[in-house]
């Protein structure tokens, strides 16, 4: 609360002149400190500043940047670029770029990401066409060569450029043609039109052609392919780098060239040198350097200076005692403004510094916390929408929802009585072939089962798919009922009614070192919000590992300790339990509340006197495996159940839970993924919070798919070892494991080597993962036993041996051991050349290698995880009707069972059969691309209002240009059908010169035509 000093202050409106970085910057450039450097640097070109404490480096290049057109900043590393970046957008407006390193190293045949590629470009760029600023760049940036020249093309509106000369230069840059734009470095063509994702850019860019002029220039979501903002005039820079000349020959003859900490420089400079071949040295670097301005700037005094800056002191449980000629920088903002009158500013500072009386504070000297820089999320491509799509080739399994399950034979024209029309070949059992209209494409899905799983065909002409749809249905009927009386029995229990969040709850958030994603802030609000409420709370969480579950378990478990409750968290293994201790003991670390752990790593005398305690009411929390369920295990007063990867869990640990779980609040936590659509339809029946999106600051993990080779294997796991990080190596055949251990020791002498397979004892599997977590190794060779459930964050590089003899989805959950912090990840897929390797497995690896978190493949996989964990919610026998059926209409029956059980009626019919004898169809001169225009006849299909059809029809335009006359018919079909299913219509039948509208009630009209329009004609009628 506000101290009654400052809160008089504030009642008798005393005026109080709060200091501003503007008057810290004006102090700073006035001081002969300052100008005498300055002076150095016009006079002699070298001068270096000293004793730099805290972030007080930041606050002198900003003062710099206003003396200075152009300064280029050598930093030892990424971290270190990344943070001066952050602390001088809090002192300077200037712009501050980075200028990363290459994701690879020198020689190397893997590619650099295009990201990576495009921040380099845009700054040499910057440089060439005169731009100020400020660049800063990690020493192995510098040592990499860059272009000698930048070519470019320059786009404007109104230019004349022939479209096949443009698509020519675009080649010759480096730019790759695909069917739909969906990343950096890519274009495509639709006749008139040119989309262009240039390396430079954050949104890709589309160029509308009359002719050979450019009559439209405008910025489009790569994810949903819409236009967003007209441009005038862009510029493309090249798709690729050659690394053929230093970086300085781009570099402005004015540059101020800053070695940030020199001798911390030249250290990682060397360390690069030893790691490969092909970079500058530190030598040749401080010899281009001498031709600009140059400046040292180091935290260490020298010796024939006096000091300028100083520590300041501590204001630890003392923050009302901060005068208002101070500035604080904290990412604690909203809530010490509350607490002092001073100027304070949202930000992470490294440390606070005083000179000249003034005095800059950071978190480390108001909470003692070391910074951690929340860094904003990179704009991660998501890649093109799965609506957009249509995740369909010929030889695939679909479902056609009245007919069953059929093998899709392409895209077919056919005509009938003059008509052209455009349908959907599918082959059903005992070869027999039915051709479905784009006005009843909505009707079919792509069938989705379990991993290789092949459904068999159905049979036309018996009962036999309607039987099995009837026989699924009524069995979700039966399961929807159970859960519903089993929610309504628990409903009706007394349950305790937990207070809002009190101050040390709110000081624990503002404490979370990360930025809460949405998803995160919505399932801790709607956890609190239930443990608010008068019934016990009984949620399920669903998040991939890393997705931040267990904040919203220690947000529950801190509300129900603030009101005297006890917390029971509950892991199937010995490894997780141990995990979650940690980073609750982490977590409510300046907390009262104790915390103690029930597993196989506490002697029998060390349980026994936990055991006690949580019976007296001396633990709060307790984290255990299923010792928990132990007979001798009691509570004084249990509050909360949290129980992590509960399908993990045997039938009896089970039933002891049931008896847990009477009259307390129960959180489930789950990294099984859960569809969307499977979510929505047990939001009626079941309280659920999926996380579904990663931490604010992840990086896409790099993925290479490369033929086995001991070079690039040792340089991979040096990278990470010099980074200080670890590696995971999965070789999964236990039988030589050890023999490839040995292998690997003698590639890599410098790593620690640990082995851990699932055949080993228990408890010495455990040792060696408990041992990894605690860095007492640096590679860990295993088999998928890491497939699921750990989350190590320092360990960031994964190998893959034999890769190809996984399966999609378990590469893509073995893969997602790496990458779950904002240090950059590496996957390294390898293969045998030797070995005979099927095109099915290629492909798979292909597939990985290009989803980030985007493409199809990615799709496929995630299908694939979310049926398996739609299976786990729901248990086996369910899983059995999902492949009966296909998952997309079992998620669509399961809706109708709910809606059933719970007496909502249902009275528009599912699908309105139009047969006009109209040419309405998707010409393939429009879109040419089968997976494109199978995907629009579904959006159409799909649209319910006259605005959802004309929303496409705007879409159709952007993307595609003018929409042509038999795909304007089509949309008259379509707007039909919607009117018809309103009207409660079955059917209408061209019939000769009638149309014959036949209503659900048995009611026929007959119309004749006689030339009019036929649509138009049945349109007013239907209405009557």
């Amino acid at each position: 609360m506000i101290s009654d000093k400052i809160r008089d202050k504030q009642l008798n409106h005393v005026k109080i002149t709060l200091m501003s970085i503007e008057h810290i910057l004006e102090t700073l450039k006035q001081s002969s400190y300052y100008n005498d450097h300055l002076c150095a640097l016009k006079e002699t070109r070298k001068s270096s500043f000293s004793g730099l404490i805290g972030s007080s480096q930041a606050l002198i290049l900003s003062a710099l940047a206003q003396d200075f057109k152009n300064i280029l900043i050598i930093t030892a590393n990424t971290d270190r670029a990344q943070v001066l970046k952050s602390e001088i957008g809090l002192f300077s407006e200037q712009t501050v770029r980075l200028f990363p390193a290459p994701d690879i190293l020198p020689g190397e045949e893997l590619k650099p990401s295009q990201e990576i590629i495009g921040e380099r470009l845009t700054v040499l760029n910057s440089w060439d066409s005169g731009d100020k600023g400020i660049v800063i760049a990690p020493v192995e940036a510098i040592m990499w060569k860059t272009n000698q020249k930048l070519e470019n093309i320059k786009i404007a509106v109104k230019q004349v450029i022939r479209i096949d000369c443009l698509i020519e230069q675009l080649i010759l840059l480096g730019y790759k043609r695909f069917d739909i734009v969906g990343g950096r470095g890519e274009f495509s063509v639709r006749g008139g039109i040119i989309d262009i994702f240039a390396l430079n850019s954050d949104q890709p860019m589309r160029l509308e052609f009359v002719g050979d002029k450019i009559e439209s220039l405008r910025s489009f979501d790569a994810h949903t392919q819409r236009s967003i903002n007209k441009i005038a005039q862009i510029i493309i820079l090249p798709a690729r780098e050659r690394f053929e000349v230093p970086l300085f020959d781009h570099l402005p003859e004015d540059t101020l060239v800053v070695l940030a900490e020199k001798l911390m420089v030249e250290q990682a400079a060397q360390k690069h040198l030893d790691e490969a071949k092909g970079y500058l040295s530190f030598a040749e670097i401080l010899t281009l350097i001498e031709s600009y301005r140059n400046l040292e700037c180091s935290t260490f005094l020298d010796p024939h200076s006096n000091p300028y800056f100083s520590a300041p002191q501590d204001y630890l449980n003392k923050i009302e005692a901060i005068s208002p000629e101070t500035i604080v920088i904290s990412k604690h903002a909203t809530r010490i403004r509350e607490e002092i009158v001073a100027q304070v500013i949202e930000g992470s500072l490294g440390g606070g510094f005083v000179f000249e009386e003034k005095t800059i504070l950071s978190d480390k000297e108001l909470f003692g916390e070391k910074v951690v820089l929340k860094k904003v999320s990179p704009i991660v491509n998501e890649g093109v929408s799965d609506e957009l799509l249509a995740d369909l080739k010929p030889g695939d399994f679909v479902v056609h929802e009245n007919y069953g399950i059929a093998v899709f034979l392409g895209m077919t024209k056919i005509k009938i009585e003059e008509l052209d029309q455009e349908y959907l070949a599918l082959g059903f059992a005992e070869s027999v072939k039915v051709y479905v209209p784009p006005s009843q494409a909505g009707l079919v899905e792509k069938y989705a089962g379990v991993g290789e799983y092949q459904p068999k065909l159905s049979r036309l002409g018996t009962p036999a798919w309607q039987k099995t749809k009837s026989q699924v249905k009524k069995r979700l009927r039966d399961m929807t009922k159970e859960l519903l009386e089993l929610y309504a029995v628990r409903e009706k229990q007394p349950g305790f009614i937990y207070p809002a969040d009190d101050l040390w709850q709110k000081e624990l958030a503002n404490t979370f070192p990360y930025e809460e994603t949405p998803d995160q802030h919505r399932a801790i609000a709607e956890t609190n919000k239930e443990m608010e409420s008068e019934r016990p709370m009984d949620r399920l969480v669903c998040g991939d590992v890393g997705y931040g579950k267990t904040e919203v378990a220690i947000r529950a478990a801190a509300k129900a300790v603030s009101a005297g409750k006890q917390v029971a968290v509950l892991a199937p293994t010995t490894i997780l339990t141990e995990q979650h201790y940690n980073n609750f003991k982490e977590r409510f670390h300046s907390s009262p509340f104790v915390i103690e752990m029930l597993s196989r790593f506490r002697s029998k005398k060390e349980q026994a006197v936990t055991v006690k305690a949580l019976e007296q009411g001396g633990v709060d929390i307790v984290i255990g495996t299923h010792r928990l369920l132990s007979k001798d295990v009691r509570f004084k007063d249990l509050g909360l159940l949290v129980i992590d990867e509960e399908q993990r869990f045997g039938v009896g640990h089970k039933e002891k839970l049931k008896r847990l779980k009477k009259n307390v609040d129960v959180l489930t936590l789950t990294a099984t993924p859960i569809p969307r659509t499977l979510y929505l339809s047990l939001a009626g029946i079941r309280s659920m919070s999926t996380i579904t999106t990663p931490p604010l600051d992840r990086s896409p993990i790099r993925t290479y798919v490369v033929p086995w080779s001991e070079a690039v294997i040792r340089e991979a796991i040096l990278r990470e070892l010099d980074r200080g990080g670890q590696i995971y190596f999965l070789h999964n055949f236990v039988e030589t494991i050890e023999g490839f251990a040995a292998k690997i020791k003698k590639l890599v002498p410098e790593a620690k080597v640990s082995v851990a397979h699932g055949q080993m004892p228990p408890r010495v599997l455990e040792k060696r993962m408990i041992d990894f977590m605690e860095r007492k190794y640096d590679l860990l060779i295993c088999t998928s036993i890491i497939e699921s459930g750990l989350d190590i964050t320092n360990v960031n590089t994964i190998l893959i041996d034999r890769a190809e003899r996984f399966g999609l989805s378990q590469l893509y959950q073995i893969r997602g051991r790496v990458g779950r912090s904002a240090v950059r990840a590496y996957a390294y897929l390898f293969y045998h050349p030797e070995k005979v390797i099927t095109d099915q497995a290629m492909e798979r690896l292909t597939a990985i290698q290009e989803f980030t978190s985007l493409g199809s493949g990615y799709k496929l996989a995630m299908r694939d995880l979310e049926i398996r964990g739609a299976g786990n919610l729901l248990g086996a026998e369910q899983s059995g009707h999902i492949l009966e059926v296909g998952f997309d209409l079992y998620c669509e029956l399961l809706e109708q069972a709910v809606r059933e059980v719970k007496g909502i009626k249902e009275v528009t019919p599912r699908e309105v059969q139009i047969d006009l004898k109209v040419n309405a169809f998707i010409p393939r001169d429009y879109i040419t691309d089968d997976r494109q225009r199978i995907a629009m006849y579904r959006r159409l299909n799909l649209a319910e209002t006259k605005q959802a059809l004309e929303e496409l029809k705007v879409e159709l335009c952007d993307r595609f240009g003018a929409v042509p006359d038999n795909l304007l018919n089509l949309f008259k079909i379509l707007d039909l059908k919607i009117k018809a299913m309103k009207a409660q219509v079955k059917s209408v039948k061209e019939q000769g010169n009638k149309i014959v509208i036949e209503w659900l009630s048995g009611k026929y009209k007959q119309l004749e035509v006689r030339g009019r329009d036929k649509i138009s004609l049945v349109s007013v009628n239907i209405l009557r």
